[in-house]
């Protein structure tokens, strides 16, 4: 990748960490930005702070992990839109030129057993809107010339986000389908998300909708087992659908929804991936 210097939001997540290693090995500079006063990163306030940088790359957003309060959601909504604008007008003012922004295969909604890619339209429900409106404010920067790139991030694998909490349930035996088992997942490796930035910051060919997820996607009930044979660990105990609405909420509908998608920007463009299965991201 040629010399380049790129800011970061979310540098301290889970995908955020992962990026910062990956792009530090292939010799691009990041600049971490936050809110507020924190070692190695630069307060963002706005207007000029985005002076010098090539690119910028959002992956920032309150977590969608936990009780779906209606605070809740209205955090998880503004924190994406609002923070986006903010980024977005401070762009205007800066020699960026690509912006690469957080989405996620919510947009989709339940796609049942049909087949989304990004040429599929926007479905319905709470993240739906959230992704619709997130990426509205992401595209207002392409007025000024920008490039950009609205990565629609699939169920992410890896030592962070909701595999903190579905790891240990199966390293103790107590895994199992969800719901029906029959809803399908569309999975990526958190390597392969940051590797699929980097990879979109150096090609220009890169532009709108790119989903961020495996080749393939797999039902419920095949990611289980293969999780389970993973840790050589049985996975016999289903979670019934009553029981994760009961106890989630709206957010069951993230683990009970099906998300058929295919990666068909990443295939068409050549997008090398690590770790091309589930089975794959396991052994890793």
């Amino acid at each position: 990748m040629s010399k380049c210097l790129v800011g970061v939001w979310g540098a301290s997540g889970f995908v955020g960490g992962v990026l910062r290693r990956l792009a530090a090995e292939r010799g691009v500079e990041t600049v971490c930005f936050s809110r507020r006063e924190r070692p190695g990163f630069r307060v963002f306030s706005g207007a000029g702070d985005l002076r010098g940088l090539d690119a910028v790359v959002n992956l920032a957003g309150e977590p969608i992990l936990g009780l779906w309060t209606a605070d809740r959601k209205r955090r998880i909504l503004e924190s994406r839109v609002e923070g986006t604008r903010r980024i977005v007008a401070a762009i205007r003012e800066s020699s960026v030129r690509t912006l690469i922004n957080a989405s996620a295969i919510g947009y989709y909604g339940d796609t049942g057993e049909s087949v989304a890619d990004e040429r599929s339209p926007c479905g319905s429900g709470f993240l739906a809107d959230t992704c619709r409106q997130w990426e509205a404010a992401a595209c207002e920067a392409s007025s000024n010339g920008v490039r950009v790139v609205l990565l629609r991030f699939g169920f992410v694998i890896g030592e962070g986000g909701a595999m903190r909490w579905i790891r240990p349930a199966f390293r103790a035996g107590l895994g199992g389908n969800l719901g029906s088992g029959r809803q399908w997942m569309s999975c990526i490796h958190v390597e392969d998300v940051a590797g699929m930035i980097l990879w979109a910051l150096e090609n220009p060919a890169v532009s709108g909708p790119v989903n961020a997820v495996m080749p393939e996607p797999v039902r419920n009930a095949e990611f289980t087992r293969q999780l389970a044979a993973s840790m050589r660990r049985p996975a016999i105990l289903p979670v019934p659908a009553f029981a994760l609405r009961l106890a989630l909420g709206g957010l069951a509908s993230v683990m009970l929804d099906s998300a058929r998608v295919r990666p068909g920007v990443a295939l068409s463009l050549g997008y090398d991936y690590k770790f091309p299965t589930p089975a794959a991201a396991f052994r890793e």
